[in-house]
């Protein structure tokens, strides 16, 4: 013998009425089958507090630090996004990872990482990453590139980003296959002392270590809940000009840098390495194009040639000379403006 399930009964006011409740927000007519919070359209990037050593506790998670271009991909029901840190769409920049981003087997979902090239030996080559995508300013594709998620920002109807690290990352973990393609990895957390960390990346020839608060929500922009710890400095100033050479393939013997001081720009040397011929003859070529009689830092030289500030290039360096110069300083590439790179600031430095 069934029994037939009694219908619940409606929750009553004073009156005898029966109480209904008010919708929390009105349902997103692109997504209708999504009762939760509706897809953000873009979150400002959660971004790493430059420190010098390694924090220690329980409360630090550490990943390798990616020599690469900050993506959030976009996993939506009308397909997927990949825009990058200053909100672009490189969709069709970034091919691979957006097909292996359709086969992960979720609705939506926002994916937070680095697309980078790896060489020979396993590392990030940011040279490479951007020769892949044609040179600052080049339109080709980069098929070689992968994508280390380290975060995950939604999901299925749900906003993450005031879930804790260490929850986010669980989720994301499951999420991403450990087979396949693999164009999309998780970035694992490394399994080391917090002492011996930046030891380990330095002996490895990696760019540093990201520490992260496992317990904190996520955050835009530069709160300290994510930190990151150098081996080598690597940061970005315009160049402000090139000094010409008759000996030097592609005619360039070094680029002239500076930093941003409010509304100053403030040189801090040349860069004479790390370019290669085709580099030179590429740099040379759009530097003549913005040539300047009226130079934005007070430089002579003979064979200078100044330039308005508008090519921004990462340089690898190893400190700086007490006239405020980078030193043993090494070109790695141009930024993209869609990457949105800034300039290093140069309020406070020396004081």
């Amino acid at each position: 013998m069934t029994r037939s399930r009694r219908p619940s009964l409606p929750f009553l006011n004073e009156s005898n009425t029966r109480l209904q409740s008010r919708p929390i927000r009105k349902r997103d007519p692109d997504q209708p089958s999504l009762p939760f919070d509706p897809m953000p359209a873009r979150i400002e990037p959660c971004l790493a507090l430059l420190k010098p050593t390694v924090p220690l506790g329980s409360d630090w998670l550490y990943e390798a630090k990616w020599d690469g271009y900050r993506l959030a991909i976009h996993i939506e029901p009308k397909g997927v996004r990949v825009i990058t840190r200053g909100g672009h769409d490189w969709t069709d920049r970034f091919p691979a990872i957006a097909a292996a981003a359709k086969e992960l087997g979720v609705a939506t979902a926002i994916l937070d990482g680095e697309a980078v090239v790896m060489d020979e030996h396993g590392r990030s080559d940011f040279g490479a990453l951007q020769r892949s995508l044609g040179g600052r300013g080049g339109k080709r594709a980069s098929t070689e590139s992968i994508l280390y998620a380290f975060d995950l920002l939604y999901l299925d109807g749900h906003d993450l980003t005031g879930t804790e690290l260490a929850v986010r990352r669980h989720l994301l973990e499951d999420l991403i296959p450990e087979s396949g393609n693999r164009t999309i990895r998780f970035s694992e957390e490394i399994g080391l002392p917090a002492e011996d960390l930046l030891e380990h990346a330095c002996n490895h020839r990696l760019e540093g270590i990201i520490a992260k608060h496992r317990d904190r929500p996520y955050r835009s922009g530069r709160t300290g809940d994510w930190l990151k710890i150098k081996c080598v400095e690597s940061e970005s100033f315009m160049i402000v000009g090139y000094e010409q050479s008759a000996s030097a393939r592609g005619g360039i013997g070094s680029l002239l840098l500076a930093g941003k001081k409010g509304f100053d720009w403030i040189s801090v040397g040349s860069v004479g390495t790390g370019f290669s011929t085709s580099d030179a003859e590429h740099l040379k070529k759009t530097l003549d194009r913005l040539k300047t009689s009226r130079p934005v830092v007070p430089l002579k030289g003979k064979r200078y040639v100044f330039v308005q500030p508008t090519l921004i290039a990462e340089i690898e360096f190893r400190g700086w000379t007490d006239d405020g110069s980078l030193r043993h300083a090494s070109y790695k590439g141009l930024r993209e403006v869609q990457d949105n790179a800034a300039v290093f600031d140069m309020t406070g430095f020396g004081s």
